[in-house]
């Protein structure tokens, strides 16, 4: 490592919280079936292991007139509290009302994205939430595009911009930290 080389960071459930965008009905009949089949696995996996480890979960709608709801097998893991913020901007940073969902508190300064449309909303929102001081970490694994070069685009556009791209059991295991870790074994049960 050069000498000038930050370490890597890593996801910590004290500073974390999960934004889920915009996983909605029509957005995820667009999308690939193995592509949309995984993104969903991950985004309910990463929503459990935020609810057993009391991460706060936050969730955004792109014009739900047009796009539907929130895909059922992921509203129905939703806490109360994660009422989605309604948009029609793509970044949720312009979103009127998203910055009061975030969690006030101050030391609540990671934000791992999860959803849908990662070269729009994902890649948008990233970029705010760095602007404003955020550490943003993207699930790889629990976002999709309808064309998966758009997907990875956004992801190595997101890579060289400094926002740290990671998959959901590298982020779950991150959280947990410890396999001494009094929810451990409720955790990791989500990967097997």
């Amino acid at each position: 490592m050069s000498i000038h080389q930050a370490p890597m960071p890593l996801c910590q459930s004290a500073f974390a919280q999960l934004l889920i965008i915009d996983a909605q009905e029509r957005l995820a009949a667009a999308m690939p079936d193995d592509l949309l089949e995984r993104t969903v696995t991950n985004i309910t996996r990463l929503i459990s292991s935020a609810k057993i480890l009391e991460i706060p979960i936050i969730s955004t709608e792109q014009y739900p007139q047009g796009l539907g709801e929130t895909i059922p097998a992921v509203r129905e893991q939703l806490p109360e509290t994660a009422a989605p913020t309604k948009k029609t901007c793509f970044s949720c940073c312009t979103a009127a009302g998203f910055e009061r969902a975030l969690t006030e508190e101050p030391k609540r300064k990671q934000v791992v994205l999860v959803g849908m449309e990662a070269h729009i909303c994902i890649v948008q929102t990233a970029s705010g939430l760095q602007r404003w001081g955020y550490q943003v970490f993207v699930a790889a694994d629990a976002i999709c595009s309808r064309h998966p070069d758009k997907r990875d685009n956004a992801l190595e556009r997101m890579r060289h911009s400094g926002i740290h791209v990671t998959n959901t059991e590298s982020v779950a295991f991150e959280w947990l930290g410890d396999s001494q870790h009094a929810q451990f074994r409720e955790v990791s049960k989500l990967f097997k």
